[in-house]
């Protein structure tokens, strides 16, 4: 028998060693508390899962047939060149911290690109030059400030982008020749959000939007020569929520996306000399999305959100009619963009069973070619399951009638028998749309662990017309959750879910409407996940950057207003964490610049206070969701152990 003092070192050393295996287990910039270790079992079965890619358009080349774009091989995204259709990728920039814009300079015989990145997910976003004669990269910008929408003019001489830098609150407009950074000037000192949109044909003036809301935003013209800023689209009696223009190829006008005298975002001309709109898609019932003006003015290439599902339209501008487009799978369609001189469109084309990846299509012949195949860890995709669109009725009504709101529902393979366990994803925003297409990691939740996954369009969300968007500001806000309610009555009545294993989930707003749902549903829920969420709206408004706070609290309500502060209090998760009887998964990261780390810090403090279960992962080096991929594995393999312990068994 062992005597007492050889024991206790033992057990010391026992005590070392599960430290030494538990740091081991950790990314180096996690903190993770109350979660168990990672079983290497769950490493092996989920790693296909964790190792699937995408690649997103950034610009074509102005002279060759080759373009940038942006995707990942070692932690996070980066530049690459693709030379031709299924081309290798050839790496340029290799940061630790993700790149997320990248431009090519238009100017004859120049050979360099422009991009931006921020540090540790803060998103104070720099703006670098790429030589790509000799490789070297310079920063543009002051390394502090938020800068952000970077725009070449035509000729490629100058560099149009915003920045926070005067106050750290409003966006000014500064221009500058990348070639010689000491031209930089402050083009226009602003108040508020602002972004440029396009430089006028002769380069002479640039369109900037303003920004006041969801259902707020207006067009201005500055002539770059006087520095006056011209208003296009005044104020007026009706509120219009301006989100995409292009001028036209002669500059007389403008072909403009908004929701004037309409529900749904509608293309238009709008004649600048005459202040005249032509309405060019009556015939659309639903919101035109992204536009992108051909080099000859000719075509206009336009998106359409068809109830979450992505359309490409093609625009004669002449002839003011549509042409046919290829068709398309049913996914989404989005980053459009004409070559300079080739005749063709490229564009991100996502679907359930195909990754995010590059695009082009002739538009003389109709051909498309695919530039880009992102792995999928190896998977077969075409064993992915497609999502279903479900309409649900919800607790009011609309003229006599009850109100029905969207969801899609992705059921597990055949290989898993009824009623499954439901996992209820809720988007964040909360102007945000959850829509059909890729669903990466979560494949492993519905292909290996048998959930359904039902993701809901609750009231303000877009993509529905502009009343509905607006269903949930102030003092409505929890009308919101009473539609998570009539979703959980709608899944009580769905032989093949089972509404006794029901999770929610979300991120952002989402992630306070998951923290919500708990507090009012928690006797029809299993547990919940809340990633960078919202728990108390009055620190939140109080705490969030400067530069957004203004744009919240149009959504959200005032905090200063002692009437709507004691409501927004009285609404908020952190409130009411008593009510909340499930186990709970939070995560966050510390440099989160939207949802401060003190919204999930100050919300496990409180679960644990009242005795409940909840496991934090804490990222130091990200800010508003995980963006390196160690990081991010390690969330979904703690997702994954968290849903298998608390919503399958």
């Amino acid at each position: 028998m062992l005597r007492p003092r050889i024991l206790k070192p033992i057990f010391f050393a026992v005590l070392a060693m599960a430290a030494w295996l538990r740091a081991q287990d950790l990314p180096p910039s996690i903190v993770a508390e109350s979660v168990p270790a990672v079983p290497a079992d769950l490493r092996a079965r989920m790693n296909q899962y964790l190792n699937m890619r995408a690649a997103a358009f950034a610009d074509w080349h102005p002279r060759e047939r080759a373009m940038l774009i942006l995707t990942r091989f070692g932690e996070t995204a980066q530049v690459h060149r693709v030379n031709a259709p299924g081309g290798a990728r050839q790496q340029l920039t290799f940061s630790p911290d993700r790149v997320l814009d990248a431009k090519f300079s238009p100017a004859p015989g120049k050979n360099y690109f422009l991009f931006s990145m921020d540090a540790g997910g803060g998103e104070f976003y720099q703006i670098h030059k790429f030589d790509l004669a000799d490789g070297s990269i310079r920063m543009l910008t002051d390394g502090k400030s938020r800068n952000e929408g970077m725009l070449f003019n035509h000729r490629g001489t100058q560099a149009a982008y915003m920045s926070t830098r005067r106050n750290g609150r409003d966006f000014d407009l500064f221009v500058l020749d990348p070639d010689d950074p000491k031209t930089e000037k402050m083009a226009a000192q602003l108040t508020g959000q602002w972004s440029p949109l396009d430089w006028s044909p002769d380069d002479s003036r640039l369109m900037v939007l303003e920004f006041i809301s969801i259902n707020e935003t207006y067009l201005h013209l500055l002539d770059l020569s006087t520095g006056k800023l011209e208003a296009l689209t005044p104020k007026g009696s009706e509120k219009v929520a301006y989100s995409a223009a292009r001028w036209s190829h002669d500059g007389k006008g403008l072909f403009v996306v908004c929701d004037r005298g309409s529900e749904f975002q509608r293309l238009y001309y709008f004649d600048v000399a005459t202040k005249a709109f032509t309405s060019l898609s009556d015939h659309i019932p639903w919101d035109v999305e992204e536009i992108e003006m051909s080099p000859d003015g000719r075509l206009l290439a336009f998106t359409v959100n068809a109830d979450g599902i992505g359309e490409l339209h093609l625009l004669d501008t002449r002839a003011r009619r549509e042409r046919p487009v290829p068709r398309l799978p049913r996914g989404q369609v989005f980053n459009i963009k004409f070559h300079p001189s080739s005749g063709e469109l490229a564009f991100n084309l996502n679907s359930a069973k195909s990754s995010s990846d590059v695009h082009s299509c002739n538009l003389k012949t109709g051909k498309i070619e695919r530039w880009t195949f992102s792995e999928t860890g190896g998977l077969n995709a075409e064993t992915f399951q497609d999502a279903q669109l479900i309409h649900y009725p919800t607790f009011d009504q609309v003229e006599g009638n009850p109100r029905t709101l969207a969801a899609f529902v992705t059921k597990p393979p055949a290989k898993f028998k009824p009623p499954y366990p439901v996992l209820m994803d809720i988007h964040g925003g909360p102007e945000g749309q959850s829509r059909p297409g890729f669903q990466g990691r979560y494949n492993y939740f519905i292909s290996e662990l048998g959930i359904a996954l039902v993701e809901p369009n609750v009231r303000g969300s877009t993509g529905y017309g502009k009343s509905f968007t607006l269903l949930d500001n102030g003092y409505q806000r929890e009308d919101t959750v009473k539609d998570i309610g009539a979703l959980l009555d709608w899944i009580a009545t769905q032989p093949e879910l089972d509404s006794k294993r029901v999770a929610v989930m979300g991120g952002s707003y989402g992630g306070y409407m998951s923290l919500a749902t708990m507090t009012h549903f928690s006797d029809r829920l299993r547990c919940g996940i809340d990633i960078v969420g919202v728990s108390n709206f009055v620190t939140f408004l109080e705490s969030t950057k400067d530069y957004r706070r203004d744009l919240r609290r149009a959504e959200y309500g005032d905090e200063r207003d002692p009437k709507m502060r004691e409501f927004l209090t009285n609404i908020s998760p952190l409130t009411q964490a008593e009510k909340i009887r499930v186990p709970m998964l939070i995560a966050q990261g510390q440099n989160d610049p939207r949802v401060p780390v003190g919204e999930s810090e100050q919300m496990v403090k409180k679960v644990k206070s009242s005795g409940g279960e909840v496991w934090y992962v804490l990222a130091k080096d990200e800010g508003h969701g995980f963006a390196k991929k160690q990081n991010a594995d390690y969330l979904y393999y703690t997702m994954a152990m968290f849903l298998e312990k608390h919503l399958l068994k």
